[in-house]
């Protein structure tokens, strides 16, 4: 790609990316996406290990930008699989012509700001070098897997993957003795079906966790032309909701009704299924003592399911609020430990020493392995950010800056780092929602914004350090008049050996922050310098 001089260049080409593009393009913007994948998709590009499925309800996640769109596309399940979500993708970028601004297999390495100009100057690993008034990192919350480092890994004889990187032709398992490393989201999703193949599957737990049925099924057709029928108002809920969809709440504390009264309302919520249980009651992610009658309801409901005692306890969580790690959602995730072929180890009670020629081996014994699958996760929200070589003003790197954790204005923007913008970066609802819900947002507020600019003749935007640091504090207040910062969870970066122990994302609620940032604007960009 020859240098040109762009209004923006956007990095990644997930649902991000593809509508920064198109909204920008919309309003008489010149901008280039640059996308590592050799496909458009993002998180529905890589993710393809079995059972990959949106654990947000299909006609909730889904843009709402278009009502022609909207109503044209048919959802199949209740919950998307990850081949429909990502031909939904393809769709959509055909359907509004995106592809022509696109450059796949192109990894952005650097991206500076020049003081001079005012500009950036992002590279790539093909040695393209582009000049842009405006950076927009599109980049992903779960994005940068976390890479297994596991002693002896490179001596492993069969075959390992990681859920974030599946091949693309898909693997079978029949008859191999596969064995799991981690029971996450991606391993709660996969392990079901990898049971189905394998002639043994091993999974291993280090932190138990808590996972609701899905109940998934095809979608009902009443139900679709409901929603239809009634879009714009179903939207205009779920932009003022907490989570970004539209979920029945209470504003009851869990300790203020009777013990029959509130397992009822427990049962009702499990058999309904899916995310939303921890809107049972207003208290449940705030209150201890209410929080502990919806774990304990989990736990019973786990013991009922797994049939050997042994085996439940050990899938039981007990050290972490209920809700302060991502609820799973599941098919059959519990039943699976009743096969006859399926084999749970405590890495709490016997650890990982090795991986060996043959599999691995634990504090307690060896085990053969034909296949290892690493369901290990990401270096959620930063990872990806940080893997670019950022630089702002004077030359400093955003890596620098971060190094005692994030630090952004709305998560939207950083201080130092002007014209640059994040979309569903730390310090934002992000992962605490609905995702396309606050993408849409983000996307819209960094559109407006460049149009005030291109009115006002403004060259650059800015956060001040001092609203930065309003921000940061006012992020922090909010987490931990919570119970999330209890668990050791990858919303505080705890499951990457090294990282500061912050809460990354913002939880206020999708509406309460939806309203601040409109604030900031109306204000004429409060908390920002306009040059």
């Amino acid at each position: 790609m020859a240098a040109r001089d762009l209004d923006a260049v956007i990095v990644g080409a997930g649902f991000a990316g593809l509508y920064a593009l198109h909204r920008l393009r919309g309003l008489g913007f010149s901008a280039r996406v640059l996308e590592a994948g050799e496909g458009i998709g993002g998180t529905w590009y890589w993710n393809r290990y079995p059972g990959a499925r949106c654990d947000v309800e299909s006609m909730d996640y889904s843009y709402s930008f278009s009502e022609e769109l909207q109503q044209e596309w048919k959802w199949t399940e209740r919950y998307s699989a990850q081949p429909e979500i990502l031909k939904y993708i393809n769709h959509v970028a055909d359907r509004f012509d995106l592809r022509r601004d696109i450059r796949l297999a192109t990894r952005v390495t650097s991206a500076v700001f020049d003081e001079g100009t005012g500009r950036w100057t992002i590279e790539t690993d093909r040695g393209d070098r582009l000049n842009a008034r405006v950076c927009i990192m599109a980049t992903g919350c779960l994005s940068s897997v976390q890479e297994p480092k596991f002693e002896g890994l490179e001596t492993f004889r069969g075959r390992w993957y990681h859920t974030g990187k599946w091949p693309h032709e898909g693997v079978d398992f029949t008859g191999q003795r596969v064995g799991v490393i981690g029971t996450g989201s991606s391993a709660i999703q996969s392990i079901p079906i990898i049971a189905r193949q394998a002639a043994h599957l091993t999974v291993f737990q280090r932190t138990p966790n808590y996972s609701m049925p899905a109940h998934n099924a095809p979608l009902d057709p009443a139900y679709e032309r409901q929603v239809k029928a009634g879009y714009a108002e179903f939207r205009r809920q779920a932009r003022e909701s907490r989570v970004g969809f539209v979920i029945a709440r209470s504003g009851d504390s869990a300790l203020a009704v009777s013990p029959d009264e509130r397992q009822r309302e427990y049962e009702r919520r499990w058999a309904r299924g899916g995310l939303g249980f921890s809107a049972s009651y207003a208290d449940l992610l705030t209150d201890q003592t209410a929080n502990d009658t919806a774990a304990e309801f989990f736990r019973a409901k786990i013991r009922a399911i797994v049939r050997d005692p042994a085996v439940a306890e050990t899938l039981v969580p007990r050290d972490y609020p209920l809700g302060t790690k991502r609820l799973c959602v599941d098919t059959d995730y519990y039943a699976t430990f009743n096969r006859e072929n399926v084999t749970l180890v405590d890495l709490r009670k016997t650890p990982i020493e090795a991986i060996t020629p043959d599999g691995l081996r634990t504090t307690e014994k060896a085990y053969v392995f034909d296949s290892l699958v690493f369901a290990i996760g990401f270096d959620a929200m930063t990872g990806a950010l940080l893997a670019i070589d950022i630089r702002g003003r004077d030359g400093q790197p955003l890596r620098k800056k971060w190094e005692a954790g994030p630090r952004t204005y709305l998560g939207l923007t950083v201080a130092g780092f002007p014209n640059l913008f994040l979309i569903t970066g730390p310090g934002s609802p992000s992962v605490l929602s609905n995702m396309i819900v606050s993408i849409e947002q983000h996307v819209d507020w960094i559109a407006d914004c460049l149009v005030h600019l291109r009115d006002d003749r403004r060259q650059t935007i800015e956060a001040t350090v001092e609203a930065e640091d309003a921000w940061v504090r006012h992020v922090n207040d909010v987490g931990h008049m919570t119970l999330y910062p209890r668990a050791n969870s990858w919303y505080m970066g705890a499951n990457i050996p090294g990282k500061p122990r912050i809460f990354l994302p913002y939880i206020g609620g999708v509406g309460v922050y939806r309203q601040k940032c409109d604030e900031v604007a109306a204000r004429g960009y409060e908390g920002f310098v306009l040059s």
